[in-house]
């Protein structure tokens, strides 16, 4: 990649964040910087350098560019994902230096697209790029909504290539989980904003978000829970499913089982293992709650993962000490970043997560309704 500018290089343009006593302008943007040194040539933002690639770590990586000033970087990330979108819409889980390990398809990964592709025209404001994506993002929000059962939720994956006939749900994988139907609840929203921003048509994904949000909400039986992951329990928030009382209830209920003192949270609840990523991740939660004093004391208690050059170290086993995995990944300084961007309010993406609901929220204004069972 090019070489990254320096602080006094920046446009007078790109918004700087004020988070005192947790990080620095200095500090924000020399994460940024430890992102865009991880990107291969190709464009591809890999978990750490030489690692795997998977679609929807990449799209996070991005993001963290886009709010850090980094905009060329971001959108050579997009190109990447635009080049290697699969003619059926979908993109391979996991790559490792540009070579496919795992050619299946995962419906979340697919469909994060548009999150990244709407946080960085929200920054840019960048109408070219945003036509210039759209292909790319109506073919993948076209093929997630094959995945979408009669219950309103999303099947997690499929083995590729999809059989010609998706419409009996053939060749996935039959199983809903919450974190990534609840991460595909955002992704649907974004599509829709975008569709509407460019005045195409969006009524079956509209149709598609009212049931799945309505699926999250009252419908738990239809997805295979996972409680033992943090991320199972955060991610309705997270995704604007569940907001307001129904959502502080929520994080209330487990927060003890999660939630380490002056270290963060835990990934797995019987773990003495807190991690990076899944801290901020329920930042952002906490702030689209309007809970931004836990959410500010959880985003300074996990900065003893960070590494002098702005990167940052994926989790600590509390129990003895230790950095695991060795690695610092490049999508936990992502969440890093993403998080601070919420709690300043700097970029004009900063609402990426806090204002997840909306889209859903307004077209329920507007009449429609996600399923005709009688749980409201």
């Amino acid at each position: 990649m090019a070489d990254l500018p320096n602080l006094t290089d920046l446009p007078n343009t790109v918004d700087l964040p004020n988070l005192s006593g947790i990080l620095t302008v200095e500090e924000w943007l020399a994460t940024g910087r430890a992102i865009a040194a991880m990107q291969e040539p190709t464009g591809a933002l890999p978990w750490f350098p030489g690692g795997q690639t998977d679609p929807w770590d990449h799209i996070e990586s991005a993001m963290a560019l886009s709010a850090t000033g980094l905009i060329a970087e971001a959108e050579a990330a997009y190109d990447w994902s635009r080049r290697m979108q699969r003619e059926d819409g979908s993109w391979p889980i996991r790559l490792v230096v540009g070579e496919v390990t795992d050619a299946n398809t995962d419906s979340n990964f697919c469909a994060y697209i548009a999150v990244g592709v709407w946080h960085h025209y929200l920054i840019t404001g960048d109408v070219r790029f945003l036509e210039k994506m759209w292909p790319m993002v109506s073919s993948a929000i076209d093929l997630v909504a094959q995945f979408q059962a009669p219950g309103g939720e999303f099947y997690w994956g499929a083995t590729y290539p999809l059989p010609a006939q998706t419409g009996a749900h053939e060749g996935m994988y039959h199983t809903a989980l919450i974190t990534g139907n609840a991460s595909i609840h955002q992704a649907l929203g974004c599509a829709i904003l975008i569709g509407n921003e460019l005045g195409r048509p969006v009524d079956d994904w509209e149709s598609a978000l009212l049931a799945l949000g309505h699926a999250l909400r009252s419908h738990p039986e239809l997805f295979e829970p996972k409680p033992e992951y943090s991320m199972d329990w955060y991610y309705p928030v997270l995704g604007g499913a569940v907001r307001g009382r129904a959502g502080q209830e929520l994080i209330a209920a487990r927060w003890h089982d999660f939630v380490v003192t002056d270290l963060g949270i835990r990934c797995v609840d019987h773990r003495p293992w807190v991690t990076g990523a899944e801290t901020c991740e329920l930042v952002l939660a906490l702030d689209a709650l309007g809970d931004t004093a836990d959410a500010t004391l959880l985003l300074g208690d996990m900065q003893h993962l960070r590494d002098p050059d702005g990167s940052y170290w994926t989790g600590l086993v509390f129990a003895d000490g230790k950095r695991w995995p060795v690695e610092k990944s490049c999508w936990t300084s992502a969440a890093v970043v993403l998080a601070a961007d919420a709690l300043s309010r700097t970029t004009a993406g900063n609402g990426i997560f806090r204002d997840a609901h909306q889209v859903e929220a307004l077209i329920e204004a507007a009449g429609q309704t996600g399923c005709g069972c009688a749980t409201a």
